[in-house]
């Protein structure tokens, strides 16, 4: 296979599963025949293939801190990193060169459509989109008290550990989720299919996202652009790359408690102004910038360049050999 499946992945509905499964699709067919892609994760390395090493995760993951090694990165022809921050960080924790070894390919959607994306303000639509370790802790209180004061607002959340197949990492969080289920302004679905997600994105207001988790970058933000909702996130990790500075982002901290009284008076008055003529004309623009930068035909023109660049500087199976360990030269001591 082309684009390598592993044994994590294989159950995997996440992000990079479905991002790695659509480029599969989406570029000209054969092009992929003479390549190994391998996402973050490495098993077997196939020596007549030209070898790309699609790195989804941070350079602490011990899947990938190989790469500190020189011997390790040489095995690849290519390293293409998801997102500007991401790359940094290789490079400043684990010494990657600044070269023509590595490139940044940002991580592509499927773009929502000006009609998908049409609002009504009847009531403000809060979502949140991702796993629950990455802030739904923090989320779930302050809703809680946010919808004390605003009756017109309602929380959907679309979070569980199912997405990857990791049915039994659910447990820590069900008292989270049994709150939800038993708030009259919530709607819990756990997992869903991404056209369920999509479908209620595309009619919410407000990405409520108190991230406190390291991330490359967020697929869920990215869509959450693409929707024209107002995103509220901290300006942690690789969202700040993702979301360009456009987005309604707060100074995070390392206290919850603290994080999370800040998160509350951001989100409130995100609440509050988003029905707005002025903002909903500059999420139309966020828009924009997110479709044109994160949109599939970019990235797979940008993956198809790369791909017919490389095959044509690697044409035989002799080119795409591992490099040999050179020989110990003895040397007389004078």
């Amino acid at each position: 296979m082309p684009i390598e499946e592993n044994e994590i992945s294989e159950k995997s509905q996440g992000g990079t599963e479905q991002t790695k499964r659509g480029l599969a699709e989406k570029l000209p067919e054969g092009l992929l025949d003479d390549f190994q892609i391998i996402c973050s994760r490495v098993r077997e390395i196939e020596e007549d293939k030209i070898r790309i090493y699609w790195l989804h995760d941070l350079p602490e993951d011990p899947e990938t801190n190989h790469l500190k090694d020189q011997a390790s990165r040489e095995r690849f022809h290519k390293l293409v990193f998801c997102g500007q921050w991401q790359y940094e960080r290789y490079k400043n924790m684990l010494n990657i060169p600044y070269d023509q070894h590595s490139m940044v390919i940002d991580t592509p959607i499927e773009t929502f459509t000006m009609d998908q994306v049409k609002k009504n303000f009847d009531r403000i639509d809060l979502v949140y989109t991702s796993t629950p370790q990455r802030g739904l802790a923090l989320l779930v209180p302050v809703f809680i008290e946010l919808a004390k004061q605003f009756p017109n607002i309602h929380l959907h959340v679309f979070s569980s550990y199912k997405i990857y197949g990791w049915d039994e990492a659910d447990k820590q969080f069900e008292p989270l989720y049994k709150q939800l289920e038993e708030h009259p302004q919530a709607t819990y679905y756990g997992f869903a299919p991404n056209e369920k997600v999509r479908e209620v994105v595309s009619k919410a207001h407000i990405f409520a996202y108190p991230s406190i988790w390291l991330e490359c970058n967020s697929r869920s933000l990215i869509e959450a652009m693409s929707a024209g909702l107002m995103c509220v996130h901290p300006n942690v990790g690789g969202l700040v790359d993702t979301s360009g500075g456009l987005n309604f982002q707060y100074q995070g901290h390392h206290d919850a408690n603290t994080h999370a009284n800040i998160f509350f008076q951001t989100l409130k008055h995100a609440v509050e102004i988003v029905a707005g003529e002025d903002i909903q004309n500059y999420l139309r623009l966020v828009k924009m910038y997110a479709d044109n930068r994160f949109g599939w035909p970019k990235i797979a023109g940008q993956w198809t360049d790369l791909l017919e660049q490389m095959k044509a500087h690697y044409p035989d199976k002799k080119s795409r050999l591992l490099p040999q360990s050179k020989p110990a030269v003895f040397q007389y001591k004078t």
